[in-house]
């Protein structure tokens, strides 16, 4: 059977969920990957350099308290 697409991305299979509400490390991993690029586009700011240029970046800190609020919320259920 195909797994189902949303938005032209594979949904994470239910197995995958279960484990990581389970407590499976590895489970945990694939769910952080698999919200990566959404984590990243909501940590992207734009900075400007002394001379007025703006440099796009991912806040790091911002990204890493993201995931590890996924981590609490996964745990807890």
């Amino acid at each position: 059977m195909k797994e189902p697409i949303h938005r032209g991305k594979e949904l994470l299979p239910l197995s995958v969920i279960h484990a990581a509400t389970a407590g499976d490390a590895g489970a945990v991993e694939r769910v952080l990957r698999y919200y990566g690029d959404y984590m990243n586009k909501l940590c992207t700011q734009t900075l400007y350099d002394e001379d007025g240029y703006p440099h796009v970046c991912v806040d790091e800190y911002m990204k890493r308290r993201l995931e590890i609020r996924l981590i609490q919320a996964i745990v807890k259920t």
